[in-house]
């Protein structure tokens, strides 16, 4: 037996005898096992962390950066193609969370060394990777899809997929690394999906197709990763408040009908980057430590059903 299936052999091992120690007794009868810490407690407590598309202001990957270092993250990497604001980013979450080692990286997240250079990084330096969020992404191309080239719709894959497929091949080995401090292979690897992934008439061709993808790369690599320890996730926003869907609401805002955004979904609103990324935590969080090869919907309840217009169901 190879070296790799020889690892998951023992992690799986781990996880069907002893999954979680035992913790005694309360009197006859025993106490209840518990994966995770306090749920108000710090969350992410000595974990590393890397999150990609993080320089927009508005992002969700700048909220969920700072989601990690509340929660106590050893150590966070936030990286984007764009690195205007990263550097402003670094200076105020070590302002507000001064116990956290925050790391800034200018890369794409599709180039295949940039992403193992990171990855790479994180290993040397603390010898463990725990989280993955792959949140870089694009818009695409809001157009017909007989408007769309070919050339055009790979650029939309290969930021929004590609990036996603990347972070997973290089985390995956990494967060099988152990040490005395981290006994068991173990990790989370989220990427961000879209509700235009799982329900049409969300978003343009190429960009729907690329989210669409995200989730199945999620389902797919999950069951790859078997008995590893290693958890793959896909979140899927709705409409979010965010410097990528800055120009819609922008026209909303000057046509005075910035209150419709959102109304299709039972919250009747838009979301906050904050809202997703909380999910995120959740997600990159032993407390999730069942959930793997999902993908989950924070849309408002958008695709939970059938979009209609208030008043005019009849």
């Amino acid at each position: 037996m190879s070296a790799t299936p020889k690892r998951r052999l023992a992690a799986l091992s781990e996880q069907l005898v002893n999954p979680i120690p035992d913790q005694g007794n309360f009197e006859n009868i025993p106490r209840l096992k518990k994966v995770a810490g306090p749920s108000n407690g710090p969350r992410v407590k000595g974990k590393v962390v890397i999150v990609t598309g993080t320089n927009s202001p508005k992002g969700i990957g700048r909220a969920s950066a700072h989601q990690f270092a509340q929660n106590d993250a050893r150590a966070l990497y936030i990286c984007d193609y764009d690195d205007s604001n990263l550097a402003t980013h670094k200076r105020e979450m070590e302002s507000l969370y001064p116990g956290v080692d925050v790391h800034t990286r200018r890369f794409d997240a599709a180039d295949e060394q940039s992403v193992k250079a990171v990855v790479d990084d994180a290993i040397k330096a603390y010898g463990r990777l725990d989280v993955f969020f792959a949140n870089a992404g694009v818009v695409g191309h809001p157009k017909m899809f007989t408007d769309i080239d070919a050339d055009e719709f790979l650029d939309t894959m290969r930021t929004n997929v590609v990036s996603v497929h990347l972070a997973a091949k290089y985390a995956a080995p990494a967060m099988m690394k152990t040490s005395d401090e981290k006994k068991h292979p173990s990790g989370s690897i989220i990427g961000t999906a879209s509700v235009a992934g799982l329900r049409s008439n969300a978003g343009s061709s190429d960009y729907s197709a690329s989210k669409a993808a995200v989730v199945s790369l999620a389902q797919t690599i999950s069951y790859q990763l078997a008995g590893t320890g290693i958890r793959v996730n896909a979140i899927c926003p709705g409409v979010v408040q965010t410097g990528m869907t800055a120009p819609m609401y922008d026209a909303a805002r000057a046509r005075g009908t910035e209150k419709k955004i959102g109304q299709l979904n039972p919250l009747g609103r838009g979301a906050h980057a904050d809202e997703v990324a909380r999910v995120a935590l959740f997600l990159g969080s032993d407390e999730s430590s069942y959930v793997n090869g999902q993908a989950w919907a924070v849309d408002g309840g958008l695709s939970a059903g059938h979009p209609f217009v208030p008043g005019k169901l009849g």
